[in-house]
């Protein structure tokens, strides 16, 4: 009876439904929280009272809402943020791919004769010509052109892919090119140690069950100290001699020169890679490219056509979207410099003094507010699995809110249209200002100025 007297407490679903309101969201999906969280109840000892099983509902709705994928401030100081979604696109390639979404386009099309067209072939012929190579294509992300170049080159006989022990990295996600290799049916053949590996080791390595040569580019960290590697030419040779396949991981896809933007260290290109005589490059879109994320291929021209013709190919190609996007985006680079027109390189290239002012403008816009606020010296950090030792001076905004505990203030922000993304320091709420965009500034101060509203 106690048991039953407690069931009845559980309010009815149409009665949460209708005191819910509008929650913003689709009604099949509000129904299944408030019937999951109605379900719930009955394994509890205590039933809360009405009000109290609304403030549950409202709260799993809310995780639910701000699950949706939306825009946000990223007062984080890293640039290619990977649970940020990395490079944020040029406006201009929004634009196209806003015209291009909203309507039919001649993605398999071919305008001159009127029949079935080559997919992507614009902009396979300008990422060649980008990364000074005589043949390109692209996938949809920069692990899938390297599972795509391994299952290409071991599907025959031969299986093993030389690599050496310096370069079994991990890449985010928790992926590993070991499991990469293994993944794609390749048999993995490590040659050197850690830190030292000789072209002898490569040339001992291969034999019979030899398939390729894989290196890959330590974009997301470094060694330093007893070290040793064969230069990329040395390496070309013996493959040339030996009649191998030679593949490089570049992973970050910078191609400009990066020791300009704001001195950080060099990145290699895909071009000056290429032209040290690797046969096939590899790299993705979305970290200093600054376009969507994809997966470029970019080498020697039967080797490309090989690989769009493995079946796989298929299952790995982008969208019209992607395609839209990065083919707006190559465009700008071939158009001129590229520096200031793509995000990312924007964002590296802004000087200290320009944060400085910005920063000056908020903290005076800011002053009315209950709450501590100064200006204070960062360092942005270009991430994404690139450049692990580029360190980039910047600004931050200091905030200590007066009137609520500092963890509700970041909070407050996070639950905010849009949400704002900093990081805590020495009992402040730090934003740095490299990593926000200036047409941001007014959404800052309103998204602040409303996490006080309540108080």
């Amino acid at each position: 009876m106690k048991r039953l007297n407690r069931l009845r407490r559980i309010p009815a679903v149409e009665k949460v439904l209708q005191a819910l309101g509008d929650p913003d969201l689709p009604r099949p999906a509000v129904v299944v929280v408030v019937r999951r969280e109605l379900a719930a109840l009955r394994a509890q000892k205590n039933i809360p009272d009405f009000d109290g099983v609304l403030r549950q509902v409202r709260s799993s709705l809310q995780s639910l809402r701000s699950a949706r994928i939306q825009p946000l401030i990223n007062g984080a100081g890293i640039i290619l943020h990977t649970n940020l979604g990395r490079s944020p696109l040029v406006p201009a390639v929004v634009r196209t791919l806003q015209s291009v979404a909203a309507n039919y386009n001649n993605l398999e099309f071919d305008l001159t004769g009127g029949d079935r067209g080559g997919r992507a072939s614009y902009l396979e012929h300008n990422l060649a010509l980008l990364c000074g190579a005589e043949a390109a294509t692209v996938v949809n992300n920069c692990a899938a052109a390297l599972v795509l170049i391994l299952r290409h080159f071991t599907s025959g006989e031969r299986k093993e892919v030389i690599i050496s022990r310096g370069e079994l990295v991990q890449i985010g996600g928790g992926f590993r090119i070991p499991e990469i290799l293994e993944a794609s049916g390749a048999t993995l053949r490590e040659i050197g140690t850690t830190n030292k590996t000789s072209l002898g080791d490569y040339a001992k390595a291969i034999g019979r069950q030899t398939a390729m040569i894989l290196k890959v580019h330590r974009s997301n960290f470094f060694m330093g100290g007893f070290v040793e590697s064969p230069s990329a030419e040395e390496i070309a040779a013996l493959a040339k001699k030996k009649r191998l396949p030679f593949v490089e991981d570049l992973g970050s896809g910078a191609v400009v020169e990066t020791e300009k933007s704001a001195g950080i260290e060099h990145e290699p290109t895909p071009e000056e890679v290429l032209s040290r005589g690797v046969d096939l490059v590899c790299f993705s879109g979305d970290k200093l490219l600054g376009g969507p994320q994809a997966g470029i291929i970019a080498g020697k021209p039967r080797l490309v056509a090989a690989l769009k013709k493995e079946p796989f190919f298929r299952a790995l190609r982008c969208d019209k979207l992607i395609l839209c996007a990065l083919q707006a985006t190559v465009d700008l680079y071939l158009s001129g410099p590229a520096t200031d027109s793509i995000p990312v390189l924007a964002m590296l290239g802004t000087s200290t003094a320009a944060l400085q002012g910005r920063a000056k403008k908020i903290v005076i816009a800011l002053e009315a507010l209950p709450m501590k606020t100064a200006i204070g010296q960062g360092e942005s950090q270009v991430g994404g699995g690139t450049l692990p030792r580029a360190v980039v001076p910047s600004i931050t905004l200091d905030l200590q809110p007066l009137n609520m505990p500092l963890n509700d203030f970041v909070a407050r922000l996070r639950a905010g249209t849009p949400p704002v993304i900093g990081y805590v320091a020495s009992g402040r709420f730090k934003l740095d200002l490299r990593t926000i965009f200036p047409r941001q500034d007014e959404e800052l101060f309103r998204a602040i100025h409303t996490a006080f509203a309540d108080r």
